[in-house]
């Protein structure tokens, strides 16, 4: 019974963006957590990379499985790494303070617009018409959001605003290249774990240019707090790598969604974050635009 429920898991598109965008919308309030503790962004983003990457890569070898290292391969991790990780963590852990962990989560709900548009221009499996109405619905629930511009009592400037949507740009051109590019025949754990650990060192080496070793001895003064984190981004993308491969770019994009409802609910009822009444009604049309395409993606 419970292989028999593994396989419809990781064979269920619609299960995948639940989970995934779930475990994404914690990241959120959690960095909030480490700003509020001093914990330098590109320390606290290293930490996700390299603790996801090292997880998942203790389970791949657990199972007697190699991680390939051919150059296509060290291709596709770093520009991966670069577009989906690298790019996204640094903005977003340095406006999480500026806009607040709810209000940021929103800005990934722009990336299947972005994602959307970029297939369209390469026709990389497109959404159905059903599929685009959820997306658009979707959009507008996240733009209704935008402009209550963060937290009642914090709004943020416009260059925090436009700082922020850089971070769905990069997350399609992301979304895009890891479909086009997929090394034929290959996992998505294995997948998963090169570009997590070329993450992990770009942002290593960023942060000795700095000559910030200081940035990781602050790691420890919040040892539980970052431990919850790599357990977090290593069940996330478990998982994420799969939903790519399962349920396309478009849909995966979608993950912005769920995550968006996630780290508001954790922002207003543990965070004391205070959002009004119309960044709910943007957030309540956005549910309406995942269940489009929800149902969109199971007639697929």
């Amino acid at each position: 019974m419970l292989k028999k429920a593994f396989s419809h898991l990781k064979d269920s598109a619609t299960l995948l963006l639940v989970i995934t965008g779930a475990l994404l919308g914690l990241t959120f309030p959690l960095g909030k957590l480490a700003s509020e503790a001093s914990i330098d962004p590109l320390a606290w983003a290293w930490l996700i990379s390299a603790g996801a990457g090292i997880v998942l890569l203790i389970v791949q070898i657990s199972s007697r499985k190699n991680v390939p290292l051919s150059k296509s391969y060290l291709k596709y991790y770093g520009i991966s790494a670069a577009f989906s990780l690298l790019i996204p963590n640094i903005l977003i852990f340095n406006v999480i303070p500026k806009l607040g962990s709810g209000f940021t989560s929103i800005l990934f709900t722009l990336s299947p617009i972005a994602t959307l548009a970029l297939s369209s221009l390469w026709q990389v499996r497109m959404p159905s018409r059903l599929g685009v109405i959820g997306i658009v619905v979707g959009l507008l629930g996240a733009l209704t959001v935008t402009l209550t511009r963060g937290e009642i009592d914090n709004p943020a400037s416009l260059n925090w605003i436009l700082a922020g949507l850089c971070i769905p740009m990069s997350l399609a051109v992301g979304n895009l290249y890891r479909t086009m590019a997929w090394p034929k025949g290959s996992g998505p754990l294995e997948l998963a774990i090169g570009s997590n650990l070329a993450a992990a060192m770009l942002l290593l080496t960023l942060i000795i240019m700095r000559s910030d070793a200081a940035a990781f001895q602050d790691l420890l003064s919040i040892k539980s707090l970052a431990l919850t984190q790599v357990f977090v981004s290593a069940a996330m993308f478990s998982v994420f790598f799969r939903l790519q491969q399962v349920g396309g770019p478009t849909f995966l994009s979608q993950i912005g969604y769920v995550a968006a409802g996630v780290a508001l609910f954790v922002g207003t009822f543990f965070l004391e974050e205070k959002y009004s009444f119309i960044t709910w009604l943007g957030a309540a049309i956005i549910v309406v635009g995942i269940g489009f395409s929800v149902v969109a993606q199971k007639k697929h």
